[in-house]
């Protein structure tokens, strides 16, 4: 049955080989079931709730990749995709989570009916390559400044607006000592994957927690609510009490007041999910197939539709049970790696994801300064895109960086997409490089939409 529906054999493959890559894809990306529940419960969403509501969208995400199009790639919230929603959507434009939700719901439902034409691949070519890598370089870099701070290794300062931990004074047991295993952390990680252990940002999480627990334990770290600092030592390990989930299951339709929606705003923040959606997920597609070998005699994915239409579904599921944008992950290179070539990978992983819902008191433990390291690696893998950049050609090299840069400092994903199309359009235009540069109706309209934000809002 296996060999028959997944074509193990016209792969190359085995059960047992599947079932290992399935696995190691689990263990590579099981970090989002405690970094996404942190990062979307700063804007007050039960972060129980999230966790069960990742899992279960991972889980689904997955299945559908392996049942429509039986690749080896593995879907969950994307990290950015999720640090978007909190900070600069929520937290920074002062929207409620639901209506957060809701516009990630209305970029799924764009993406089923864009996944169902050839119109996605055509904006995927109508964008430029140079932007498509700034946007992955700026958003690692507001990745792991955002793992930075929640580890109080960079905290506020009057003068410099930031400034590093100083490790000492009266707060030391609780945010010094877990800025100093937030920093134990990211060496430990770094080890690991220089050593190309698989599953290392998972297994630098779990070390960098025991070291808290420890620490905990012996009267080293103190546990400080108010500084943000919580316990380390988990209540639980298992839990089938699903009663939470119910707080943001449907709340994209039953708790988001429509009349509270500004019309552009809204077209603004939906867009940038679209965006940083749209190339995450093809960018992931075609760098984790062409590892894997893939890819046609033209470079191009058989399959490719159905494997969209289940990032797309996927994302409005997301949406309804509680979560930012559902994406296909890079870490699927790692199963593909480890011999993963059908859908059967894909199987093994989500249902481990959903598994995972029963643990959600062990995952909702691990502190900020545990999740930290795995969200500043996640930021040095992102920064790999950098080098997509041709930094001789200035119309290109210059509209990047403003990209890379409006991002961190900015505090907004959104912002930094913004000043990179604009730039890039009106510096290539300027230049009279618009013919050579071939810039799309699209770019036009895009730039046109961002330069009224600016004015009108």
């Amino acid at each position: 049955m296996l060999e028959k529906f997944f074509k193990l054999k016209d792969n190359n493959t085995t059960v047992r080989t599947e079932i290992i890559a399935g696995f190691t894809t689990f263990m590579t990306m099981a970090y989002i079931l405690a970094v996404n529940p942190s990062i979307l419960g700063e804007t007050g969403m039960n972060p129980n709730a999230v966790m069960i509501a990742t899992a279960l969208a991972s889980f689904v995400g997955t299945i559908l990749m392996a049942l429509l199009a039986n690749y080896p790639f593995a879907l969950a919230p994307g990290m950015g995709l999720n640090a978007y929603f909190a900070y600069s959507v929520v937290i920074g434009m002062g929207y409620s989570w639901q209506i957060a939700l809701f516009a990630v719901f209305v970029e799924g439902i764009i993406f089923i009916v864009l996944s169902l034409t050839n119109v996605r691949e055509a904006i995927f070519n109508a964008i430029p390559a140079t932007l498509k890598a700034a946007v992955s370089v700026g958003i690692g870099l507001f990745i792991a400044f955002i793992g930075l701070q929640d580890a109080k290794l960079i905290v506020s300062n009057p003068s410099t607006l930031v400034t590093y931990q100083t490790f000492k004074g009266e707060t030391f047991p609780s945010i010094g000592v877990g800025a100093i295993l937030a920093l134990i952390g990211i060496l430990i990680t770094a080890i690991l994957l220089a050593k190309n252990i698989k599953g290392g940002i998972l297994i630098g999480i779990l070390a960098t927690w025991i070291l808290g627990i420890i620490c905990e334990l012996i009267g080293i770290y103190v546990p400080n609510p108010d500084a943000g600092m919580y316990s380390t030592i988990p209540s639980g390990i298992v839990s089938l009490d699903f009663s939470s989930f119910k707080e943001t299951f449907g709340a994209v339709f039953t708790g988001t007041d429509f009349g509270s929606i500004k019309i552009w705003d809204f077209i603004v923040i939906m867009f940038s999910f679209l965006f940083v959606d749209l190339f995450d997920t093809l960018g992931t597609l075609i760098g984790v197939s062409s590892k894997a070998d893939m890819l046609d005699e033209n470079g191009k994915l058989p399959r490719i539709r159905p494997a969209l239409l289940s990032d797309a579904i996927a994302t409005c599921v997301g949406a309804i049970f509680g979560t930012s944008t559902t994406t296909t992950y890079v870490e699927s290179a790692s199963g593909v790696t480890a011999g993963g070539r059908t859908g059967l990978t894909s199987v093994v992983t989500g249902v481990l994801f959903l598994l995972s819902v029963i643990f959600s008191p062990l995952f909702l433990s691990i502190p900020s300064f545990a999740i930290a390291p795995a969200l500043v690696i996640v930021g040095f893998y992102m920064m790999g895109s950098v080098a997509r950049i041709d930094f001789t050609d200035m119309t290109d090299a210059i509209p990047a960086f403003l990209c890379i840069i409006a991002m961190p400092l900015a505090y907004s994903i959104s912002e930094g997409i913004a000043i990179g199309v604009i730039s890039w359009t009106l510096v290539n235009l300027i230049t009279g490089k618009a013919k050579e540069k071939k810039i799309s109706i699209l770019m036009y309209i895009l730039t046109l939409l961002f330069i009224a934000k600016y004015i009108f809002l």
